[in-house]
C-alpha cells in the first residue's frame, strides 16, 4: 500500500510480500532482459532495420532517437504509477499491449507511422525495468533482495553479451522481424509471471487524488528531450544545428521548471530532498559513472570489431557471449556472497579495479587486434559487471530511507537509462572528433611529394600495375588514404579506453568519500575470525 507524505517528499511506499516470489524474480529476470535487448536493438541491429523498413540514414537515427527517447519519458515516473494503480496493472496490461505492438510492426511500411508505433513500443517498454526493481523493493522478502538486485543489476552487461549474438541469429536464421516478434513470447510471459508472484492491490485513491502530474511531464519531457538532443547531435553537428539546441535548451529549461515545481506544489512527485544524504547522493555519482566506464563494453570492444576488423555482429557475438556473458553465471553469486559477509564498498572496488584494468589493456590497441586479443579485457569486464553495480545498488539502498523508494526510484532510472544513452551518444561524438583530429595530424606527416610516401606510392602502384596500368596510381592513392583513416579510428579507440579509464579511476576516488552505512537488514554479516572480533567489539548485526 502507498499513502500521501506529510513530509512533502512523494509518497510511501509499502507492498505485501508476493504469493509466489519465485515468479516475481522471473518476472524480474524477463522484463530486465527485454528492456535491455530492445535497447541494443537500435545499435546492433539498426542497419539491418534500415534495409528492411527502406530507411536512409537520417530516418534511421530518429527512429533510434525516438525508441529510447520515449523510454527515458515513461520510465522515471513509473514507480509512482506502480504506487498508485499496482504492480499488475502497470505491467500486465503493458505486456499485452507490448506483444501486440511488436506483432504490427515489421508490417509497417510508412515511416511516420513506424515512427508513431515505436514511439509507442519504447513507452511500453521503459515501464518494464523500473517496476521490475519496484519488484524487488515491494513485494519480495528481504532475504530474497539480494539475488532478485543482482538478476537486476547484471542485466546490462549480459543483454550486451547476448544481444550481439542474438541479432545475427535472428537476422540470418529466423528473419530480421523477429527482433520486433520475440516480444511476443517474452513479454506476455513476464505478465503472467507478474500476475502469479505479486499481490492485488486497490488503486490507492489518496495518491491519485495528490498526483504530481505536472512534475511527472515536466521531467519526463525535459530529460527525453535532452537526450535526443545528445542523440542527434554528433549526427548534425552540434551547435550548428537549430534542432539540436532548440531540444537541449528546451530540455533544459523544463528540468529546470520540474525543480521549481517540486519545490512549491503542495504534494511533490519526487522531491530532490530524498537525494539529501551524503551517501545516496555519492552513490547516485557512482552509478553514473559506471554507466560511463563500462561503455568499454558495449561501444569499444564491438564497434572497434565492427569499424577496423569489419566483422558482422554474429561474429563479434560469440566473443561477447563465451567471454563476458557466461563468466557471469560464475562471478554473480560469488559477488552475492561477498555482499553478505564483506561491506559492499569492497567489492565495487574489485568491480572498478577490473573495469579499469580491462580499459588499461584496450590502449595497446592495435590495427591487427583480432577476436582472440580481446579475451582478457572482456572477461576483466564481466567481472567488472558482477562486482560493480549491484554492490552500488546496495549502497544506495542501505543509505535511503526505503519508504520512499518511490520517490527515490524517480532518481534512479535517470541516472540509469539517462545516464546510459547520453554517455552513447557523447562516445560517438568523442570518437568522431579524435578520428578527425589523428587523421589531421597523420596527413601532417603525409605531404605530397616526401621521399617516404612517394616510395610507398610507387611500391603500391608496382602492386597494382598487373591489374591496369592506368588506375594502379590511383587504387594506390586510395589504399594509402584507407590506412590512413584505418590508423586513426585505431588512435581514437584508444583515446576512448582512456576516457573509460580515468573514469574509473574517478569512481574509485568517489566511493572512497562513502562512509559506512548504517545498520539494517542488507548489512553484511562478518564471517570466521571477523565475525568474532565484531562481536567482541558490538559491531555484528546478529
Amino acid at each position: 500500500m502507498a499513502e500521501s507524505s506529510d513530509a512533502g517528499q512523494g509518497p510511501l511506499s509499502r507492498g505485501g510480500i508476493g504469493p509466489q516470489p519465485l515468479f516475481a524474480v522471473g518476472a524480474v529476470l524477463l522484463g530486465s532482459f527485454l528492456a535491455n535487448f530492445d535497447s541494443r536493438l537500435t545499435t546492433v541491429g539498426l542497419p539491418d532495420l534500415r534495409g528492411a523498413f527502406s530507411l536512409d540514414f537520417d530516418e534511421g537515427a530518429w527512429l533510434s532517437t525516438a525508441l529510447i527517447g520515449s523510454q527515458i519519458f515513461i520510465a522515471p515516473a513509473v514507480a509512482w504509477l506502480a504506487t498508485a494503480f499496482g504492480l499488475r496493472r502497470v505491467l500486465g496490461i503493458p505486456s499485452l499491449v507490448y506483444a501486440l505492438v511488436s506483432l504490427v510492426i515489421p508490417f509497417v511500411h510508412e515511416y511516420p507511422v513506424l515512427l508513431a508505433l515505436s514511439i509507442v513500443h519504447g513507452l511500453l517498454l521503459g515501464t518494464f525495468v523500473p517496476a521490475t526493481l519496484m519488484i524487488v523493493l515491494r513485494n519480495l522478502p528481504i532475504k530474497w533482495w539480494l539475488p532478485a538486485i543482482a538478476i537486476y543489476s547484471i542485466r546490462v552487461g549480459f543483454a550486451l553479451d547476448t544481444s550481439t549474438s542474438l541479432v545475427g541469429f535472428y537476422v540470418d536464421h529466423l528473419g530480421w522481424q523477429w527482433l520486433y516478434w520475440q516480444g511476443l513470447v517474452v513479454a506476455p510471459l513476464m505478465g503472467l509471471m507478474v500476475y502469479l508472484g505479486t499481490p492485488q492491490e486497490p488503486v490507492n485513491r489518496d495518491v491519485l487524488r495528490d498526483a504530481d502530474w505536472g512534475g511527472m511531464l515536466l521531467l519526463g519531457t525535459g530529460v527525453s528531450m535532452i537526450y535526443a538532443g545528445l542523440d542527434q547531435g554528433n549526427r548534425l553537428d552540434w551547435l550548428e544545428s537549430g534542432t539540436v539546441m532548440a531540444l537541449l535548451l528546451g530540455g533544459g529549461v523544463l528540468f529546470v521548471a520540474f525543480l521549481i515545481n517540486e519545490t512549491v506544489v503542495r504534494q511533490p512527485w519526487a522531491h530532490v530532498n530524498v537525494l539529501f544524504s551524503r551517501n545516496v547522493g555519492l552513490s547516485l555519482v557512482v552509478i553514473l559513472l559506471y554507466t560511463l566506464t563500462s561503455l568499454s563494453n558495449s561501444s569499444l570492444v564491438p564497434n572497434f570489431l565492427a569499424a577496423v576488423g569489419l566483422l558482422r555482429p554474429e561474429q563479434t557475438g560469440v566473443l561477447l557471449f563465451v567471454y563476458g556473458a557466461l563468466p557471469m553465471f560464475v562471478m554473480v553469486p560469488v559477488s552475492i556472497f561477498l555482499l553478505r559477509h564483506v561491506d559492499p564498498r569492497g567489492v565495487v572496488i574489485l568491480g572498478f579495479s577490473a573495469f579499469a584494468a580491462a580499459n588499461l589493456l584496450g590502449t595497446q590497441l592495435t590495427h591487427d587486434w583480432a577476436l582472440g586479443d580481446f579475451v582478457p579485457i572482456v572477461i576483466l569486464q564481466s567481472i567488472g559487471q558482477a562486482f560493480t553495480l549491484l554492490p552500488i545498488i546496495i549502497l544506495a539502498l542501505s543509505n535511503s530511507d526505503p519508504t520512499r523508494a518511490t520517490a527515490f526510484a524517480a532518481y534512479i532510472q535517470i541516472v540509469r537509462l539517462g545516464g546510459a544513452e547520453i554517455g552513447i551518444a557523447l562516445m560517438g561524438t568523442w570518437l568522431r572528433v579524435r578520428e578527425q583530429i589523428h587523421s589531421n595530424f597523420l596527413g601532417q606527416h603525409l605531404e605530397n611529394g616526401s621521399a617516404n610516401v612517394t616510395r610507398i606510392l610507387k611500391q603500391l602502384s608496382e602492386s597494382f600495375a598487373g591489374h591496369g596500368a592506368a588506375t594502379a596510381p590511383a587504387r594506390a592513392l586510395g589504399t594509402l588514404s584507407a590506412w590512413v583513416q584505418r590508423e586513426s579510428n585505431v588512435l581514437a579507440y584508444i583515446d576512448g579506453f582512456w576516457l573509460t579509464f580515468w573514469l574509473a579511476i574517478a569512481a574509485l576516488g568517489f566511493v572512497a568519500l562513502i562512509t559506512r552505512a548504517p545498520p539494517g537488514p542488507l548489512s553484511p554479516a562478518p564471517f570466521g575470525a571477523a565475525r568474532t572480533l565484531m562481536q567482541r567489539l558490538g559491531l555484528s548485526r546478529s
